[in-house]
């Protein structure tokens, strides 16, 4: 995801914590728009474009 792509995501989510909207549409990296009821999110983590990828449940 580009950095003016995760700014995007990050306004969106703080306006759905906000009470500015009640649904966060997101779309995913197949191009699905997925909605999340706002009163449902409870947490949310963006990572960086170039950060390392875990597989399994290694620490």
């Amino acid at each position: 995801m580009a950095d003016d792509e995760r700014d995007d995501l990050k306004a969106k989510v703080e306006a759905a914590l906000s009470g500015a909207t009640d649904v966060l549409w997101i779309t995913d990296k197949r191009g699905r728009d997925v909605g999340v009821p706002a009163a449902k999110i409870a947490y949310v983590e963006v990572g960086s474009a170039d950060g390392d990828r875990r597989i399994g449940f290694g620490g």
